[in-house]
């Protein structure tokens, strides 16, 4: 909630009917604290948790009668499929399972979200796209032993992945800050990624973006559903030999 702070009250001090979402809720306890500190005794404001269980959001909508939270609002569905309010003032996605934070990024810049804030868990789509390819930047192609066994891969693939989303909202006007959420003896997913939209966009990372999709041959989906091209002019780098021990099982955080 500290760390949240900052970004609920400068959006209630700008936007009277401020619009919170939490994206991947699961049983909604985060949007429960946070109506409780911050929208209880406020005139207005709206939290909207959307999750793709029914059960958890009809436990959920339950609770909130309960309790007189009248304006948290609930919507059973996927990250991707949701249908999100026009305009989002605060994005928060926390242990969304690994492509599930792409969407909840992709949410947050489609609908101009001033803030975001996403705790990221589970990443294994780059890691998996790293074990079919090569780096393409010109060279030895020393690079691929970052990830050439399996464990490694896990953690690089991981660490990349949330590299490219901080560029990504630095690329799209976000002023970002990573950090991390908790001690590692709490949760091993524990890495906060916040952003606060403070330009239309950021060229610069925008080019550092595109070479980093270029240099290191992976595409995650949050590249795909922004139609962020990796950039032009890189060769391919000679396949280097893999290691043959069986991919190692990630640690699974539940929402």
């Amino acid at each position: 909630m500290g760390l949240l702070r900052p970004a609920i009250e400068d959006v209630q001090a700008r936007h009277p009917d401020a619009v919170l979402v939490d994206a991947g809720s699961g049983n909604a306890y985060l949007g429960f604290v946070l109506y409780e500190l911050f929208l209880k005794d406020a005139a207005s404001g709206t939290l909207l948790s959307i999750e793709g269980r029914p059960d958890l959001t009809e436990r959920a909508k339950g609770r909130a009668e309960r309790l007189g939270f009248s304006r948290m609002k609930f919507e059973t569905a996927h990250i991707d499929t949701a249908t999100y309010p026009e305009r989002i003032h605060l994005l928060m996605a926390l242990h969304a399972c690994d492509t599930a934070t792409d969407d909840a990024l992709v949410a947050a810049i489609r609908h101009g979200a001033d803030h975001v804030a996403v705790v990221p868990c589970c990443q294994a789509e780059v890691a998996a796209q790293l074990k079919e390819k090569r780096p393409v930047v010109a060279g030895s192609g020393a690079m691929s032993q970052l990830y050439a066994h399996p464990w490694h891969r896990r953690e690089f693939g991981s660490h990349l992945t949330n590299v490219i989303r901080a560029l990504t909202l630095e690329a799209y006007g976000y002023q970002v800050t990573v950090t991390e959420l908790t001690g590692w003896e709490h949760s091993l997913k524990n890495e906060l990624i916040l952003g606060r939209r403070v330009h239309r966009e950021n060229r610069r990372a925008r080019v550092q973006l595109e070479r980093l999709l270029a240099e290191t041959g992976v595409t995650p989906k949050l590249m795909r559903e922004l139609g962020v091209k990796p950039a032009a002019g890189a060769t391919q780098v000679p396949d280097a030999p893999q290691a043959e021990d069986s991919e190692p099982t990630p640690p699974h955080e539940p929402s």
